[in-house]
């Protein structure tokens, strides 16, 4: 899809993280994630941290997990999932956004009659997480060459789960890579599936459904189920590092 313009107002550059997202129009993103499921807030990373990111895939000590997507069936490519204690820029995201995002997940649980709520601060819902069993982190980098691609798949890893997760684009489009595009469809009842493509630049996030939002209907509010995946990459390199908040079980 096209997009609607970035939602992120100026903000200092190497500003504290906090202040970046404090310049986001947080209004429209929600507009965005209810018109459509998904919202880019415009450039939050500067080249520099994209790199220094991107970079840290190299060290296996930073990762308690190695995937190859082949082998399990996901697309092509291969990911790694950050161990505890998160690099202080991802820790420092993941606190900053929860906050944002929770307000939304709770008002679409409401909308669908579901009785879990979020807390407010993202601390006290990592403690509902590892009481339950899920104490893995899950942010995580992706890496992606020529032909790979990541199938249209939903991140859950046990019953708690957060109804919005973000991804970051560490490369650049149309330099460092071809193709590779973020894909979402949409399955709504008794109707064909929607597709969707996000652009993104480096250093811009998608916020997204993790697997279902609200939609109104005429005889009420239902659910509609998400996947999301990236398209072929036709050349070049792509990093993504992203951010889910629940953990792995």
């Amino acid at each position: 899809m096209e997009h609607d313009m970035p939602a992120t107002k100026p903000s200092p550059r190497d500003a504290p993280i906090p202040t970046r997202l404090a310049a986001v129009d947080w209004t429209a993103i929600e507009a965005q994630l209810d018109q459509s499921g998904a919202a880019v807030t415009g450039p939050l990373l500067t080249p520099a941290d994209c790199a220094s990111l991107a970079e840290l895939y190299g060290d296996d000590d930073r990762f308690r997990s190695h995937i190859i997507m082949a082998r399990h069936g996901f697309g092509r490519g291969e990911y790694k999932y950050f161990a505890a204690p998160l690099p202080d820029l991802v820790r420092a995201l993941r606190t900053a956004l929860y906050p944002r995002l929770a307000p939304i997940a709770n008002r679409w649980h409401e909308a669908l009659g579901i009785d879990e709520r979020f807390p407010a601060e993202h601390a006290e819902f990592l403690a509902c997480c590892h009481a339950a069993g899920q104490t893995r982190p899950t942010p995580l980098l992706l890496k992606y060459g020529a032909g790979d691609y990541n199938c249209l798949h939903q991140d859950l890893y046990g019953a708690n789960v957060f109804p919005l997760q973000v991804a970051f684009l560490l490369s650049r489009p149309a330099i460092d890579f071809e193709g590779g595009e973020f894909v979402m469809t949409e399955q709504r009842p008794r109707m064909q599936s929607r597709a969707q493509v996000v652009g993104l630049a480096q250093g811009e996030a998608v916020i997204f459904a993790t697997r279902y939002r609200p939609i109104a209907g005429t005889r009420g509010t239902y659910r509609v189920n998400l996947r999301h995946g990236v398209s072929v990459i036709r050349s070049g390199e792509r990093y993504t590092m992203g951010l889910i908040f629940h953990d792995a079980a």
